[in-house]
């Protein structure tokens, strides 16, 4: 039987960085702010941003890290290296995934899947993308690096969610 096209978030499975699935169906009904995030990179300090808004998780929202070292070269460490960075300089609770592609042809399926639903526009150009999964598993929005995890635009898109689907 032919394997069916990914219709939501949910339907994608990420890497943990002790090397465990982590299926985002899992987390189904809860909105997720998706990044690809950099411990090497002007925006990093945003991960005290989403580590803040992790913590109050307006409308349940689950924050996952997923690094990458697709610009600049700017993740260069392996899984225990982000790990340690993010814990020691940001006390990050929040999920952070194993180092994955964002963009190019070996970039993992649920970023082709957040650029497919977003548009042109939305493929990230850099560290700190931002992607906004409503409690359906759709995209809802999504927000360039240069936009601040704790900004009002950010904080009025999570408003708009509609409880769990």
């Amino acid at each position: 039987m032919p394997k069916t096209a990914p219709n939501t978030a949910y339907d994608f499975t990420l890497t943990t960085l002790a090397g465990v699935p982590y299926p985002l169906g899992a987390l189904r009904g809860h909105p997720l702010l998706i990044v690809n995030t950099a411990s090497q990179c002007g925006f990093t300090p945003q991960y005290a941003g989403l580590e803040a808004l992790s913590g109050r998780a307006p409308a349940g929202l689950v924050v996952i890290g997923v690094p990458s070292n697709d610009f600049g070269n700017q993740e260069p460490g392996d899984a225990a290296a982000i790990g340690e960075f993010c814990q020691r300089n940001y006390g990050v609770s929040f999920p952070v995934m194993a180092k994955a592609h964002v963009k190019g042809p070996d970039a993992h399926p649920l970023f082709r899947w957040l650029a497919a639903e977003g548009g042109f526009l939305s493929r990230p150009r850099w560290n700190f993308y931002k992607y906004l999964i409503g409690p359906d598993g759709r995209l809802a929005d999504w927000f360039a690096s240069l936009t601040k995890p704790e900004s009002d635009k950010i904080a009025k898109a999570i408003a708009t969610l509609k409880p769990g689907a």
